[in-house]
């Protein structure tokens, strides 16, 4: 199979959508115009409009080559582990370092929720879902002590939690004493897994 080298204007939205994601980030969606990212990305501003309708469908393009499930679903189909808690924390820390690495990946997901009230979500869930079900029956025929949960909410439960975790861990980190951060990791994954009661033979 030839595997096709990219066109000059795959290249160039390519740029355009680069230069997009960096200004969004740093001067919000509405600070940021068109004619910006053109003269940044080197182009004249028609240019842009032979790639791209208007703004919020630049805004689309950046959010799909952005989102976080470019590492989360590799991470998922590569997870070993002959169990529930061995898959799970294994994707937890293939995942927690990439996810930390993106400072940008928090303003771009509160730009889709506060601007667009998520209304890109759709055409990322058409991609996500099929990928998470296949993780789904990975997980139930790996363990047979999983609780009678629809595997849906289980895994929504999980990356969000996960998500939850990494921004307080970003946002709060820095400032917890040690103690408290060396082990917010474990702590969270045990809680996830097993909840926050102590079985009864630790009680």
């Amino acid at each position: 199979m030839t595997i096709q080298s990219p066109t000059k204007g795959d290249r160039t939205r390519a740029e355009i959508v680069d230069v997009a994601h960096q200004l969004f980030i740093e001067q919000g969606y509405h600070g940021t115009s068109m004619r910006q990212i053109a003269a940044k990305a080197g182009i004249a501003l028609g240019g842009i409009y032979n790639h791209f309708a208007g703004k919020e469908e630049l805004f689309e393009a950046v959010i799909m080559a952005y989102h976080p499930y470019h590492q989360l679903l590799p991470a998922l189909e590569s997870a070993g582990g002959e169990t529930v808690d061995e898959i799970l924390w294994n994707i937890a820390e293939e995942v927690r370092p990439v996810i930390q690495a993106r400072k940008d990946l928090f303003n771009l997901l509160l730009i889709e929720i506060v601007e667009f009230e998520g209304r890109h979500v759709p055409k990322l869930f058409e991609i996500i879902f099929p990928e998470l079900m296949r993780f789904a029956q990975k997980l139930q025929s790996s363990d047979s002590r999983l609780r009678d949960i629809p595997m849906p909410n289980l895994l929504r439960i999980f990356i969000g939690s996960m998500f939850g975790f990494l921004i307080t861990e970003q946002l709060l980190g820095p400032q917890l004493p040690p103690e408290f951060s060396q082990r917010a990791f474990d702590d969270f994954m045990g809680v996830y897994l097993h909840g926050i009661l102590a079985p009864e033979n630790e009680v």
